[in-house]
């Protein structure tokens, strides 16, 4: 099983706030392992597992639906790929297993995540400096992005993850440089105006990226690539692997992965113990970090991000109930072990896939969980009820592939309307809902707090709904413009 990283999550703690800008972020270093003799045997260990993983993972691919849609196709596709598959798995059953015997015991020493720190030439922004400067907006955004082992995207009629990784990296990269060190200023929202947009286009500014099911290793390492020169630094590889309490396996990560455009002090990941199913497969669990934004009076202004992906079967809804109820109590140990008693805190964000949404009957439990006690939904007015801009988040799968549903501005324009978002988003999960205006599931939130009789202040300038992603996953991207203000 594998052990806590104690220098992550109890690591010490100085009561004298460091004014030196960018912090050192003393508690994270780049190598996930205490020593590189470790970290190179576990990349050998991935090299010696890689070549049966990719021949099972193209074999799976086989038996999608997707590909099964002609059955004369599917047999061609079975007798003239099937065949050289095999005997590559077969070749490589023998190499996976030494991989495997070497790859478990490392990850007793392995700690849950990878760091990335920008470049040496990275410029950090300015530091947020109240009352000199009133407020300050941070922008948020959060999507799952589908980017499973080829052959298990296939069943979310997704295909080719390394190709689509690529596009989804062009897509943020695109909206990061025309806001590189966009104005840190607020707009004044307008009486009557909505809190929430549909755009096309990936919101400017963007402070923090959280993504999930980022699964595949490869995809990843596109998309921080593109990140880390252009946003911040990056916490990926996310996941507390080998054999855990359950017992289970857990071969496949957590798949979230988080950037941030600001300096990030401390994080830490805990993995869900009551997953079942083929998420018992997955590390899924909460990633939490702390980043600093500026400095008050001497004092150091932070703000903390809690990323996650729950338990996705909706028949499930006992173990997300659990979920949540941990995911709160490991918030509040995180963010008091992280705090010095000085520290002003601008806002805590939780964000990610819930899987579970706030209109159907299914999710009846959830709904009423007292997460929506401690965090705020700009998107909720109270259970089952939704602000009347909120859209869902869940895209039909049967239809990802019309031409409207690739397209970002024709996939906005069609979700403008009542016909369109009853084709192109998913329905609920019983198959049913009420004659009101459809406005689909949203799985996907962005909460926040602040703290009580703080002197920093966090509200709603803006929620924006996505499709600049269409075609390359079946979410739609949510972000939230939060402006905090020094009183």
């Amino acid at each position: 099983m594998n052990l806590p990283d104690v220098s992550q999550q109890r690591s010490p703690v100085s009561h004298e706030p460091s004014l030196s800008w960018p912090p050192t972020p003393d508690a994270l270093r780049p190598s996930p392992f205490p020593h590189p003799v470790l970290q190179a045997l576990h990349s050998l260990s991935r090299m010696l597992l890689f070549p049966a993983y990719w021949s099972l993972d193209q074999l799976l691919g086989c038996w999608a639906p997707m590909a099964r849609s002609s059955s004369l196709g599917w047999l061609k596709v079975l007798a003239g790929s099937g065949a050289a598959l095999l005997s590559l798995m077969v070749v490589g059953l023998p190499l996976a297993v030494f991989g495997l015997v070497l790859w478990l015991p490392l990850q007793v020493w392995r700690r849950p995540f990878c760091y990335q720190p920008p470049p040496a030439c990275w410029v950090w922004p300015q530091p947020w400096h109240p009352p000199a400067e009133r407020g300050r907006c941070f922008v948020f955004f959060t999507a799952n992005i589908c980017l499973l082992p080829d052959g298990l995207a296939r069943f979310s009629n997704l295909s080719h993850s390394q190709q689509r990784a690529e596009a989804i990296g062009t897509a943020l990269l695109g909206s990061l440089r025309m806001s590189h060190y966009w104005a840190t200023g607020c707009s004044q929202s307008l009486p009557g105006v909505p809190g929430g947009v549909l755009r096309a286009t990936i919101p400017m500014g963007l402070d923090f990226v959280c993504l999930q099911e980022v699964f595949d290793l490869r995809a990843a390492h596109r998309l921080v690539r593109v990140l880390v020169p252009n946003l911040g630094p990056v916490l990926y590889d996310v996941g507390t692997f080998g054999l855990v309490p359950g017992p289970y396996i857990k071969v496949l990560g957590s798949g979230l992965l988080l950037a941030s455009r600001y300096p990030l002090l401390r994080a830490t990941f805990r993995c869900f113990p009551n997953a079942r199913g083929e998420d018992a497969m997955a590390s899924k669990g909460l990633l939490s970090a702390q980043a600093q934004l500026g400095i008050l009076d001497g004092r150091r202004i932070v703000g903390y991000l809690h990323c996650t992906h729950l338990q996705a079967p909706v028949e499930d809804g006992h173990v997300r109930c659990k979920q949540l109820t941990l995911l709160l109590e490991w918030v509040e140990e995180f963010e008091a072990e992280s705090r010095q008693s000085d520290d002003a805190v601008a806002f805590s964000v939780l964000l990610g896939d819930l899987n579970f949404d706030n209109c159907s009957g299914d999710h009846a439990k959830e709904q009423g969980h007292q997460l929506f006690s401690c965090f705020q939904d700009p998107c909720r007015l109270g259970i089952r009820q939704e602000q009347p801009w909120a859209l869902g988040t869940i895209l039909s799968t049967s239809t990802l592939h019309h031409s409207i549903a690739s397209s970002p501005e024709m996939l906005r324009r069609a979700l403008e309307q009542e016909k369109g978002r009853r084709l192109y988003l998913a329905g609920p999960p019983s198959g049913s809902h009420s004659g009101k205006s459809w406005q689909g599931r949203r799985l996907d939130y962005i909460t926040y707090r602040g703290i009580p009789d703080s002197r920093l202040s966090p509200d709603v300038e803006q929620v924006t709904f996505s499709t600049a992603l269409a075609g390359l996953t079946d979410h739609l991207a949510l972000s939230l413009k939060l402006q905090v203000v020094c009183s």
